[in-house]
């Protein structure tokens, strides 16, 4: 690929959006000026499995403000009810609660809620399972994990080479269930009026277009997906829920009425997805100098019973790091729980918990660093594929990460430094995220009235879309960035691959680059009003192992006395290609690495395994990391330019910062006590119950 000559990509500007959004005045999915509108609150099982026998609506239609009850009973039959989350009123059977069972729409949301709460629901009832162990009889080998990749892989003999290693490590490590808490809760508004205009709080229009469209057996030309903003994903807006198709039925039940439906934060907890709970078994073997001999990862995670997502948990184990010998494995249990879907970094960061906590112990029993560890283990090429790397700067990140970290400063031994009452401790761990370019997307680059306009049915979750695509469109044509214009969130324009992955600037900004470059050729650079031109992406070669990597320190304060835990110190160093935007790149790093802390101290969806459903489902029990948790936090990246993976020379970098964080912590706290946490969250509890006296 050509490389673009630098005018905009790479300038610290401004957010586009960002006085829109303080302002109050950024319209959201359920803010459209659309008349007077009904409003639509969903009503929910309150059994784990069976079906229900009856619901008596009587109470609710007589409510003055009622317009109509959704049940299985009146609800229209959808053309396809293959995807089972997507099959909603279909039938009475219950496969978890929290199941949608039915929508009251009404004059207001208030009255919608309160009539839902009247309806009365019997049902059948039977025994659910919702406990997740390692010693399932009914363990099963998924044929995919997310989104294609084998389930399992081997190469050479693990078993072989830890038995015959002189150092050896086998330890199990979980992660907890946790749910995606957007600030902006799932929203949709729906106007049916022989064609549908969906306004919905998503990551992809054309996706979820594309999804509707075949759940009711729409042609794509009779659906308009439009979601200019979003507040926030995190993955759990990637793709539609169930509650969408309800917003759907709901207006097709109210015509040339639209319906507006936002869940609440209890019910995000049943309905929009969640990271599946891991059981890790690491096992490493080496020799003395610290070169690993074998590595393999057994996981074992669960899965809704209704609909199968696999978590690829194993994959950055894969890759990672060099051995001969080598192992992952991925094993479902499918229980009567909702369905799991994408959570920032799906598999990578549950996947490098395990690995990264088990190297911190190995470099204990060798006695060497744990960066020195990390170094002896660096591959020359993909382990996993055989491909040269694209860019591949682990190393340079360690080493420049632990220069700005004052890494040299510590004490090797854990549980020896103390201020006052606080064992103070520190922490590394690596990171990884694949680069990937989706196959679809198609930008329309014109000339309007003096103004360049890009035009491509993109998302911006927050992660500065808006800012960035004409930077990159200015880069490429060779104008300054305040002649170009962006628009965005709408399926009237050229289709665009959802924001997931982190591959949206890849992806999108290539089908801009293509833009840009057939618009000169056709008009040069004198163009006239209306001139306009189009560019596809091209799917990647395959030639290269593309990742962007990077390495979190951590530094951890523990109580002597209680166990409480500071992290006063977080600071990431990232190879993530040619940065687009200092601003929204720095936003996005350390947005990751706080939620990464947040995974380490607080998070975590409790289950109660007599009812089936997470009992903490709201944000006074459902804690997650606050600006208090973390007194200095920075982010930083290296110079890299990387030609093989786009025409930008750049990587995502919205997941990176969440995957290794984690560990990171837990590796501090160690140092800090000597106390080993394997299980997250690493709570006081956890620590003090290990702690030596004073």
């Amino acid at each position: 690929m050509t490389a673009l000559h630098s005018r905009a990509i790479g300038r610290d500007l401004l957010r586009r959006d960002g006085r829109l959004k303080v302002t109050g005045t950024a319209p959201y999915a359920y803010e459209g000026p659309l008349g007077k509108p009904a409003y639509c609150h969903l009503i929910q099982a309150t059994i784990a499995r069976g079906r229900v026998t009856g619901m008596d609506t009587t109470s609710a239609q007589a409510i003055d403000g009622v317009i109509t009850v959704l049940t299985a009973d009146n609800a229209e039959r959808l053309a396809s009810t293959e995807d089972n989350e997507l099959a909603v009123l279909q039938s009475d059977e219950v496969a978890f609660r929290g199941q949608i069972i039915g929508a009251v729409i009404a004059e207001t949301s208030e009255v919608a809620r309160h009539a839902a709460g009247t309806v009365q629901v019997t049902y059948a009832q039977e025994p659910h399972d919702v406990e997740l162990s390692v010693d399932r009889a009914d363990l099963y080998k998924p044929y995919k994990i997310n989104p294609a990749y084998p389930t399992d892989t081997a190469d050479g003999d693990v078993a072989a080479a830890m038995a015959s290693a002189p150092v050896t490590l086998e330890n199990t490590y979980t992660t907890a269930m946790y749910h995606n808490n957007p600030m902006e809760p799932h929203t949709t508004t729906a106007l049916w009026d022989g064609s549908l205009t969906m306004w919905d709080s998503t990551q992809g229009v054309h996706s979820a277009r594309s999804v509707i469209a075949r759940v009711f057996g729409f042609d794509h030309e009779q659906v308009r997906v439009v979601c200019p903003y979003v507040g926030g994903g995190f993955g759990s807006k990637g793709t539609p829920h169930a509650h969408v198709v309800v917003a759907v039925m709901a207006a097709r039940a109210t015509p040339g009425r639209a319906v507006k439906l936002a869940l609440t934060r209890q019910q995000m907890f049943f309905l929009t997805g969640y990271r599946t709970p891991t059981i890790q078994k690491m096992q490493l073997a080496a020799d003395r100098d610290g070169h690993l001999a074998a590595i393999a990862l057994d996981v074992v995670e669960q899965t809704s019973r209704i609909k199968e997502f696999a978590e690829q948990t194993g994959m950055p184990t894969r890759s990672m790091y060099a051995a001969p010998n080598r192992r992952t494995t991925h094993r479902l249990a499918a229980l009567d729980v909702p369905v799991p879907t994408w959570m920032r970094a799906p598999g990578e960061c549950p996947g490098m918990f395990g690995p990264e906590v088990a190297l911190d112990e190995l470099a204990e029993q060798l006695g060497l660093d744990p960066i020195e560890l990390r170094i002896r283990n660096e591959p020359s090429v993909d382990p996993d594929s055989g491909r040269p790397w694209s860019s591949r700067n682990l190393i340079a990140c360690l080493r420049e990460g632990a220069e700005r970290f004052g890494w040299a400063e510590r004490d090797p031994a854990p549980g020896v430094r103390r201020q006052g009452d606080w064992l103070v401790g520190t922490g590394v761990a690596a990171s990884v995220y694949p680069t990937y370019r989706m196959a679809v997307s198609t930008a329309t680059l014109r000339y309007e009235r003096s103004r360049y306009v890009v035009e491509i049915g993109a998302a911006d979750l927050g992660t500065g879309t808006w800012t960035t695509l004409p930077q990159i469109a200015a880069d490429a044509l060779g104008v300054d960035v305040d002649d170009v214009d962006a628009r965005i969130g709408d399926t009237d324009y050229p289709i665009a691959s959802v924001a997931g992955g982190s591959s949206g600037m890849s992806t999108w900004g290539s089908a801009i680059v293509e833009a840009a470059r057939a618009f000169r050729d056709k008009f040069g650079t004198d163009p006239a009003d209306g001139d306009e031109a189009e560019g596809s992406v091209s799917p990647p070669t395959g030639k290269y192992a593309m990742h962007a990597f990077g390495a979190q320190f951590v530094e951890a304060r523990v109580h002597a006395d209680t166990g409480e835990i500071r992290v006063p110190r977080l600071l990431g160093v990232f190879a993530a290609g040619r940065i687009i935007n200092p601003r929204t790149a720095r936003s996005q790093f350390i947005g990751g690495m706080t939620m990464g802390l947040s995974m380490a101290l607080h998070e975590q969806s409790v289950l109660d395994p007599r009812f089936g459903h997470v009992v903490n489902h709201d944000f006074a029990d459902y804690h997650i990391s606050v600006c208090a948790d973390v007194g200095d936090v920075q982010a930083h990246w290296i110079d890299e330019y990387d030609p093989h993976v786009n025409a930008m020379g750049s990587k995502g970098i919205g997941e990176i910062g969440i995957v290794g964080t984690a560990a990171a912590v837990v590796n501090a706290v160690h140092h800090a006590t000597g106390v080993r946490v394997r299980d997250l969250p690493v709570t006081l509890d956890k620590v003090l119950a290990q702690l030596t006296p004073n």
